[in-house]
């Protein structure tokens, strides 16, 4: 394990992370430090706590932009079910219109 040594807001902090991934945590920390000083520029004079917790709505919206529209989830299996119930019934429509049809002529043909 390896220790390293982050800035945020002003404030060290001693963190523990697995060998290699030193330069990511680096990364991390400075991205939480831009956020929290982008927080207090924008709001002025904020606590501690108020201002980590506006930094991490900054990170939160900045990757809620960065990620793909979600595809429109797929119709409900009641829908499904109900285009399929629809299109046996139009069938059964043509059918016992056509059989009516049918009779009609033999009743005109006597």
């Amino acid at each position: 394990m390896s220790m390293v040594e982050l800035t945020i807001a002003g404030r060290n902090y001693e963190v523990r992370c697995r060998d290699g991934e030193e330069d990511s945590l680096r990364k991390a920390g400075a991205l939480v430090d831009e956020k929290c000083r982008e927080a207090l520029a924008g709001l002025g004079t904020l606590s501690e706590s108020r201002q980590f917790f506006f930094a991490s709505l900054l990170l939160a919206d900045q990757m809620l932009e960065k990620q793909p529209e979600a595809a429109p989830p797929p119709p409900p299996a009641e829908a499904q079910i109900d285009a399929a119930l629809l299109e046996r019934a139009e069938g059964l429509v043509t059918w016992l219109e056509s059989l009516a049809n049918g009779l009609e002529s033999e009743g005109q043909g006597a």
